[in-house]
């Protein structure tokens, strides 16, 4: 996109689609997700390297403990029958200090392992969903770009209605003037021309609202100074393109989410049933204390501690939530194949419609396109009829009103053809960057 300050860009589709697929809120969005995920799978991995924490305490005793003996520890303490002291003495010191470090690393968990390769299926989805947003925002930028389009030639047209118009009232009224035209013609005329404004000022208010939503689904400013390039006609060389009955859905983004879901859900069913494996860790330990009534720390005595050891864990009794668990994530499955066939015929549906749209259109395209040239003869025929007093004014109006109708037919026949192509490729998951890449 290149233009001057203070200049109008004119943007062809491909411009509009690369701008779109780095400016895009969603496509941005998407591509963050595939970040955030990516954290997420490195974070999981991280549970199979050690797990090191430090630590450090400190306690300040409020009330010691009292500890009995139950023998005579001597100064006429003893008890009735001379076994016992009757008074307790306090044990401790005022300030326990404490520190050290932990670790602990999993050496067999089946169960762990399994979750891994599930958080790499999250990614691959994220991945897949950051495409399905391309693709969509490919499809709404064509969209919008072939509006954009439609709604120029619909002003192309009725700027042409407004100045055939105003120019049969200028005939009229030399008519008028040499007696030629009655006053009803005269009339006529006049309401001719004023009824093509609104419908002149209506196409231009489209051609703007639609340059907005363009701009909007391209992610860039609604004042920023841009238009399209090209007529719809540019693209009538597609609809001799002969639309494939047979179309292939395995490029279809949300079939490809539901197959990472349904691996997701049969991996979720493996680990949820390797619940039941015992599992094994190593630990270690080492941390050193010190008591004192005092605060004269380079007189403390610190003693060490420290150990090693191996944990085993064996699955005994849950009360069924290992076993429900399981059974869960079957019935999500078998909903989620319940949800693949429907949304597969589904998607089937709507390739069979778009293509009988396709054709639709290019039978209309052809019929209009002839309509066109007839039109435009019989307009003319009828105006040099009127020049010369052989037709009416009616006749005039409505030659005018058969060639804006063809006119029209044509202009949407290609849109229609346009929009329901767009439609079809992006339900068959045809990637405009892949494209780029393979013409390359």
């Amino acid at each position: 996109m290149n233009a001057r300050a203070g200049e109008t860009a004119y943007l062809t589709l491909d411009q509009a689609l690369q701008i779109a697929l780095s400016e895009n809120a969603s496509v941005r969005i998407a591509d963050l997700e595939i970040e955030r995920t990516g954290y997420a799978r490195k974070g999981s991995y991280a549970s199979l390297f050690p797990q090191i924490d430090g630590s450090g305490s400190y306690q300040r005793i409020i009330k010691k403990q009292v500890m009995y003996m139950d023998f005579d520890i001597g100064g006429g303490g003893s008890s009735g029958d001379g076994t016992a002291s009757r008074d307790g003495f306090e044990v401790g010191r005022w300030n326990t200090w404490s520190t050290g470090i932990t670790a602990s690393m999993p050496l067999v968990n089946v169960q762990l392992w399994k979750s891994l390769q599930i958080s790499d299926q999250d990614v691959e989805l994220a991945v897949e969903k950051a495409r399905s947003s391309r693709l969509e925002t490919v499809t709404q930028v064509k969209q919008a770009f072939f509006t954009v389009l439609l709604a120029k030639e619909a002003l192309n047209v009725y700027q042409s209605v407004f100045e055939n118009a105003k120019e049969n009232l200028e005939l009229t009224q030399k008519k008028y003037n040499a007696q030629r035209a009655s006053e009803l013609d005269l009339t006529r005329a006049k309401t001719t021309l004023a009824n093509a404004v609104p419908n002149m000022y209506d196409a231009a208010n489209s051609v703007e609202l639609s340059l907005w939503q363009l701009k909007a689904v391209m992610g860039v400013e609604l004042d920023s100074d841009i238009d399209v390039a090209g007529t719809l006609q540019d693209y009538s060389e597609l609809l001799q393109e002969v639309p494939q009955q047979e179309a292939d859905l395995s490029g279809n983004s949300t079939l490809r989410q539901l197959a990472i879901q349904a691996e997701q859900l049969s991996n979720t069913i493996k680990m949820q049933k390797y619940a039941y494996i015992p599992t094994l860790a190593v630990a270690f330990n080492y941390s050193i204390n010190a008591m004192a009534n005092d605060y004269n720390f380079a007189q403390y005595k610190w003693s060490p501690y420290s150990y090693v050891g191996l944990s085993l864990s064996i699955p005994i009794f849950s009360g069924g939530r290992r076993l429900n668990a399981v059974r869960q994530a079957k019935v999500q499955a078998a909903e989620l194949d319940i949800q693949r066939a429907n949304m597969e015929r589904q998607l089937q549906i709507a390739i069979r419609q778009y293509l009988g749209m396709m054709d639709t259109a290019t039978k209309s395209y052809e019929s209009a396109a002839s309509a066109v040239e007839t039109a435009q003869k019989a307009y003319s025929i009828a105006r040099q009829s009127y020049e010369v007093g052989r037709s009416t004014l009616t006749d005039l109006n409505d030659a005018q009103l058969a060639l804006t109708q063809a006119q029209l037919g044509v202009c949407q026949a290609i849109f229609t053809f346009l929009s329901a192509k767009s439609d079809l490729e992006g339900t068959l998951g045809a990637d405009f960057t892949n494209n780029d890449k393979n013409n390359e």
